[in-house]
Parts: structure tokens; sequence; C-alpha cells
């Protein structure tokens, strides 16, 4: 069953009541809450399509798992801590959430992480990209099942120099999750023997970027990583292929999502690579679920819409597994069972909650290769679970034995 719940700041005294009996008959009923972005600038790669990834790995198992009914609900938390936190508590206190998923914002992620956490329930974070979820502020209640700051720039920088790509060059936003990118990747560059010849930050409202463009083409740079998201990300790469910088000097998006290629449209991103967790024409179990999604919502699925189908799907297994929702016995088969299905294949559950699987190095085809809607990127390899994201011995998570 499919609820959407509108956001509220509280319960009144009057209804106290009606609520701890919703509770009560909440413990015989598996209860899944995507918490995501239904309205802001990130709708369009969470929102509705993740709330529809969830939903098709409950149909998958009949909306019932170990005897009790699946019920999912949604809210949208405004890409705001505060209001993910409050629905968090709500969910759980009053409507019985047993899981938790999705989140899409970092700060929001780490706000509900903290939540979870104390209220002794399970996260999943399938659409946030900090490192520090499964880093210094992992919980033995948390898992990331997504991609995250380290496999979207350190993974692919380390392969691409190992490939030859040896000199680098950063355009970067200015703010944490552009420095995040560009430390990562920088660190691994250098370990694998490349080089970086310079880099530069721009302004989160700056239009113009033509300055910061010149000095990467400049610089002579093999390579030169993009660490910007949304309306940045695009403005770089269009203004970019303008000053025809990507003919002759190869772009790496650290952070792209399919649903950015036709917005930019794959004449202005021809040869642009990025590292992916999911794509929807790498096989033909992947190409089957997207088909599925895409009957439901015209357009094939993004990353995190995919993710979340995973993420569901794993988690009913392990209820499945340990025949109750009891956290304990639930979190036990999580980390035990090993992850497989339509979207994850030969993934692994790490103990700091990192779910590490195989990613895909991806490149936007030229114009002439692309034969239909959709089809804007060719696979041109593939970077082990063990290199694609951060390894445990550099975790920062306090779970890690040392």
């Amino acid at each position: 069953m499919l609820t959407r719940r509108a956001f509220t700041a509280g319960v009144g005294a009057a209804g106290l009541g009606a609520a701890a009996s919703r509770a009560r008959a909440s413990d015989k009923v598996v209860k899944i809450g995507v918490l995501t972005d239904m309205s802001g600038a990130l709708s369009s790669v969470l929102g509705t399509g993740s709330v529809d990834g969830a939903r098709m790995a409950i149909e998958d198992f009949g909306a019932s798992v170990a005897g009790m009914p699946v019920q999912l609900v949604f809210a949208d938390h405004q890409l705001k801590p505060d209001i993910a936190s409050t629905v968090a508590r709500r969910w759980m206190d009053e409507e019985g959430v047993d899981l938790i998923l999705d989140l899409g914002s970092s700060s929001a992620a780490l706000a509900v992480q903290s939540v979870v956490a104390s209220k002794n329930k399970i996260i999943i974070v399938t659409g946030a990209a900090t490192s520090d979820i499964t880093g210094k502020s992992c919980t033995r209640n948390s898992f990331h099942w997504g991609y995250d700051t380290y496999m979207q720039s350190a993974a692919v920088a380390a392969e691409l120099t190992r490939r030859g790509g040896d000199t680098w060059f950063f355009i970067v936003v200015d703010y944490a999750y552009g420095h995040t990118l560009e430390a990562d990747a920088r660190g691994k560059i250098l370990q694998s023997g490349g080089r970086v010849l310079g880099s530069v930050r721009h302004p989160p409202d700056a239009q113009d970027l033509s300055s910061f463009l010149l000095q990467a083409q400049g610089s002579g740079a093999k390579m030169i990583g993009i660490g910007s998201a949304g309306d940045f990300m695009d403005r770089v790469i269009r203004q970019g292929a303008e000053f025809g910088v990507w003919g002759k000097q190869t772009a790496v998006a650290f952070g792209l999502q399919l649903y950015n290629i036709p917005a930019i449209g794959v004449k202005n991103m021809q040869g642009i690579v990025h590292n992916s967790i999911f794509y929807w024409d790498t096989n033909d179990q992947t190409r089957a679920f997207s088909k599925r999604f895409r009957d439901r919502n015209g357009k094939p699925p993004a990353e995190t819409h995919a993710v979340n189908y995973s993420a569901v799907t794993s988690y009913l297994k392990a209820v499945r597994a340990a025949g109750t929702k009891d956290t304990e016995a639930v979190l036990k088969a999580l980390r035990e069972l090993p992850v497989q299905d339509a979207v994850t294949p030969n993934g692994q559950v790490r103990q700091d909650g990192r779910l590490i699987r195989p990613t895909y190095l991806t490149e936007v085809k030229k114009p002439a290769d692309v034969k239909a809607e959709w089809d804007c990127l060719n696979v041109i390899g593939e970077i082990p679970a063990d290199q694609a994201f951060k390894p445990l011995n550099e975790s920062a998570c306090p779970l890690v034995k040392s």
C-alpha cells in the first residue's frame, strides 16, 4: 500500500492516544519510509522515482514478508535537516516505521542517521553522497547503499590515471562538496603516479566560468575533473563545450547523473567520463528492470531510483531470513547476506555499513552513435568493488576494528 504523508510539525495532546494505537498496530506490519526531496533541486533524480523504486521491490515480495504486510510511506524533507529529523522521529515514534531510506541531502542524511540510532531502527542511505555516513558518523544502525564522494571522484581518478590520464586540473564548486571531491581525487592521483597541475574553485553563483575554463585549458592537463552538481555542473559543461575544451582534454564529471545528459545535450558532452553505480543499459537484467520502471515513469531510473529498489530488496530479504522485523535480527542478516539483485551484482556489506559492489566507468556517446532516447552512455570499464570505495583500513568509522 502506498500512502503519501504530508509533513506536520508534531502531534497535539488530543492525538497522542491515537498515535499510540497506531504504533501498537504497526507491530504486526513492516513499514518502510522514503524520506526524500519531492519538490526541490534534487527532485528529478530523487522524488517520485525514489518512491517507485522502493515500491517495485515491495511488489516483488507480494507486499508481504515473514507473514507480515509491508507498507510504504514517504515525505518531502525539502532538503532541510530539521524537517528530515522531525519527520523521522514522528515516523518511528507514532507510526512504527522500521526502515528509513533515501535522504538525498548529506546534511539531512547525517541528521536522520543520528535520530535512527537513538531509536534503534534502521536507515539505508541511498541518495546522499558524503563518505562520513560510513566514516566518522557511522552507526551500527546505518548503511550506505548508493554513491559517495570517494566513489564519485577518487575511484575514477585512480582508474583513469592508471589508464594513462596522468595529468589533472580541477574545476570545483567552492563549498564542502567540491572541496571533498577534489581532495579525495587528488590523493589517489598522486598515489597512482599522476600529477595535479592546478585547480580553481568557482563561487556557487558564478554565471560566467570562462576564466576558470581557460585556466584549465591552458594547463595542458589531459584530464579535467569537474566537482560541481546540478545547475553548476550544467554551466561548466555547456561553457566548456563552447570553448572547445572537451575536444582536446577529457572531462571527468564527478557526480554526473543520467538525467543531466539530455538536459545539457549529448553534443555538449561527448567523451565526458563518469563513474556510475547503475546504468540502465548495462546488461539484460538492468534493461529488464529499467523497462519496468520506464513503463511506470516514462523514463529509465536515475541511480538513486534503482538503488532504492536494491536497498528495499535486501532489507526484505533480511526480514525474511530473520523471520522477524526485530532490529537486532535484521541488522545481523543485512550484514551477513550477500547482495545480489537486478541493480546490484556481487555486493557485500562491510562492518562500517558500506555496501561495496562493482561500479561502471561510462563515457557520453557521440551524437552519431545515439540510437534511441536515453541511449547516451557507453560502458568502457568496470571498477572492482574493493577499488570503487574507500578501503576499510582508511575508514574513520568507530565500528571498524583495527
